[in-house]
């Protein structure tokens, strides 16, 4: 069953669908391309009462191989070898990651367990120029650390507005069906339209608040 969305938010020039087979029919590329959405938004991102910022779960993945890096030690880390997680370490990661920055960085994203979070304030503006670092808010901070790598890597997807006020998240790859890929592009709208924030101005509506919803694949 799709995602119930309101029909205000889908008055484009074309229906996700034809979106869809508009790609299709223009791909030239001899690999799987992504699909990605990005949304437009009504708000000034600089206002903390309107920065968006959330997480969802696809209901059909991404089609993405996700590299996770998890800051823990002990049993937590033993926990997140088990789940599948690419790259697990404790200080000497975080002293790593300190001395040589970016070129460190090899991962796409990142999980702490709690005890590990003070530890990572050494390279937080590392990991923060990135979008990589772990947020109790998103669920990347937990003493669960093998649920949340599961979830990472099982259609798990971060979003938040950039200076321009766009979300953005992969939805897929195109040899998805379309009725797998439209589920993942409303159930990845439901979840930014369930932010929209109290202060923004007019009528309580979508219109105000999404403003453009783009549908784009890895080349063009």
């Amino acid at each position: 069953k799709l995602a119930t969305v309101p029909s205000t938010i889908l008055q484009n020039e074309i229906t996700i669908s034809e979106a869809l087979q508009h790609m299709r029919d223009n791909a030239t590329a001899n690999f799987h391309e992504s699909i990605d959405v990005a949304v437009s938004l009504g708000v000034d991102p600089k206002r903390s009462d309107m920065a968006i910022r959330g997480v969802t779960k696809l209901p059909h993945q991404t089609g993405k191989i996700i590299r996770v890096c998890v800051f823990a030690e002990g049993i937590a880390a033993d926990e997140a070898h088990a789940a599948g997680a690419h790259i697990v370490g404790g200080e000497s990661l975080v002293a790593d990651i300190k001395l040589n920055g970016f070129s460190s960085i090899n991962f796409d994203k990142a999980i702490a367990h709690d005890k590990m979070l003070p530890k990572l304030g050494e390279i937080a503006k590392i990991l923060g120029r990135r979008g990589m670092m772990p947020n109790r808010k998103v669920g990347t901070v937990t003493s669960n650390v093998g649920n949340a790598v599961k979830d990472m890597q099982s259609g798990r997807v971060e979003f938040r507005a950039e200076k321009n006020a766009i979300v953005q998240a992969c939805i897929g790859k195109m040899h998805f069906t379309d009725a797998a890929l439209e589920e993942n592009v409303l159930s990845f709208l439901v979840a930014v339209m369930s932010l929209r924030p109290r202060g923004l101005k007019g009528a309580p509506s979508e219109s105000n608040f999404v403003k453009d919803i783009v549908l784009s694949s890895t080349m063009g």
